[in-house]
Formats: C-alpha cells, structure tokens, sequence
C-alpha cells in the first residue's frame, strides 16, 4: 500500500502518525510538505490517498483521484449542494473497483461499540429518547480560521458525528429532524445547533463549540433501563453506565465501566479502511443520508 496524505494540518498529521509505514508523499500549499498539490503527484507513485482538507476542495479532488483509480480515505462530512454529487463518487468508485471511505473515527470508541452491542442485543428492550451532546471549545478557532467561520458551523461538522453515529447503533438511517435552536454567539457562523425528531423514539442532539472543556455524552433510555456514556478516550476518561429498570419503581440496578487510554480511534479505522479497499467497499450510502439531512436543517437556518 502507498499512501499520500493530502492535508497537513491537525488531522492530516495524526493520520500520518499512524500510516507513517505507508506513506510516500504529502501535499499542502501552505504547510511544510513534499508537493503543493495533488495534481503535482505522480500518478505511479501512489495507490491510496488521505483527504484531510476543507469541505469545498472534497468534491474536486475526490473525483480527480476516482476517475484514476485511487482508494480515498475523506475525513468527515463528505458535504455537497446536492446528493446527486456524491452518488456520482459512489458510482465512480464502484466503476472503478476501488473503495472511496468517509472516515468517522468515533466508530471505533470501545463505549460505542458497547452500546452498539447493547442495542443490538434489546438489552434496554423498546428505546424511548436518546440524547447526545457533543462540544469543544473551539469556537474562537473556527473565528480566526481563514476558511472554517461560515455557513452552518457546527451544524455539519460536528452534526455529521453525531448522526453517523445513530447510524452506526440503530442500523437506521432517521428521518423527521428539525432545529430545534441555532446561535451565533462568538462567531459569524452557528457556534451552538440543537437539532431532533419528536417521533418515537424521540431524538435530541446538541453540538456546540462553546464546551470550554471537551466533552461528549450520550443517554438512552428504553423500557428495560437506560445506557449512558461520559467522555471520549481521547478526553478521557469514557465512563459507561448502564442502569436495569426496577418495576414498578427503585433505584435501578446499576453498572458502571471507566476506560483510561490513549485514543485507540485513529489506529482501529486505519485498519479497518485497508480491510474495506481489499473487500472493494465503500460507505457512501451513509454520507448520502447525512448530506440530505444537513441540507434540510440548514434550510432551517
């Protein structure tokens, strides 16, 4: 496998930590790197790319090294106008046998994949509400930022977390989602989104810029008790809590694991990407749910 990694800011440097191994190029126009563009790169020199670059460039360039047959990993969202343009990526990469991921690290959380097997096995029977927040406090970044202070902010960068990751649980790509309220208060674009679905089970996801400490948490309930997670690993430390419902009432049996350790994310998903690329796979379908969601709430706006 022989990587360029396209990008040389935060993510594009903890990608190459990771696939150092792999890697024969980088490319950045502004930041210390091999190439300035991916259209500098020889073709012959590379099989496989890492796009960690700003959404308006993702579309060109994906489809610039589709169209010659090279393997993308795309740091999330994979955004557009219209989902005509990334139906057009799935059908270019499947055209050309290669595999085009949209990486969502956060899958690989040991306390996601515990409540993804928690909800797989009904362990809360019928779920009622599910909750989450997921904040930092990157709000006067974003404002100083040359290119990350416009349109929906928060809404689409870390809205498309949260809503890959009830894909990933449920299995269920959810419709029926509204704002529910946008502010703009330090920046130009939105710093805090509260969005939801009112239907059962009912859905409310808040993303926010203003967490001066970093911090995700999600709380399921269901007819049988309720499952919460405090933290990432990467915050750490990620606490899971799971809570047996006493009938008719009580304190609820409960249970509670802390995991202490370093981000596993980035090393299981890099993983995970070259097992897609030798099975030929992709995940587009999902980026064509969360683009066609993102695009009726910002309608909202």
């Amino acid at each position: 496998m022989k990587i360029i990694i396209i990008g040389m800011g935060v993510q594009g440097n903890k990608r190459l930590a990771i696939a150092k191994e792999d890697v024969v190029g980088t490319v950045d126009p502004f930041k210390e790197a091999a190439y300035k563009t991916v259209y500098d790169v020889p073709l012959d020199l590379f099989d496989s790319a890492i796009l960690c670059i700003q959404d308006d460039l993702k579309i060109e360039l994906i489809t610039y090294l589709l169209n010659n047959k090279k393997n993308i990993m795309v740091e999330k969202p994979v955004f557009a106008v219209s989902s005509m343009q990334i139906e057009e990526l799935q059908r270019l990469a499947k055209h050309n046998n290669v595999t085009c991921y949209t990486a969502y690290n956060h899958r690989f959380e040991p306390n996601f994949i515990k409540m993804k097997e928690f909800i797989d096995n009904n362990v809360l029977g019928k779920i009622y509400t599910v909750r989450m927040f997921y904040g930092n406090g990157t709000a006067r970044l974003v404002r100083d930022s040359k290119w990350r202070d416009q349109g929906a902010g928060v809404l689409p960068d870390l809205g498309s977390h949260l809503l890959d990751t009830l894909e990933f649980w449920f299995d269920t790509k959810f419709d029926g989602f509204k704002i529910i309220s946008a502010t703009k208060n330090e920046n130009k674009s939105y710093d805090n989104v509260v969005f939801g679905k009112l239907e059962s089970p009912n859905i409310m996801l808040e993303t926010s810029l203003l967490s001066w400490r970093n911090h995700f948490s999600a709380d399921i309930y269901g007819e049988h008790g309720s499952a919460h997670i405090t933290s990432l690993c990467k915050w750490g430390p990620s606490k899971f809590i799971h809570r047996k419902r006493i009938i008719p009432s009580g304190r609820p049996v409960e249970n509670s694991n802390e995991i202490i350790s370093d981000d596993p994310t980035w090393k299981e998903e890099y993983s995970f990407f070259k097992a897609m690329i030798k099975n030929k796979e992709s995940n587009l379908n999902t980026d064509i749910w969360i683009n066609n969601i993102l695009n009726e709430l910002i309608r909202e706006l």
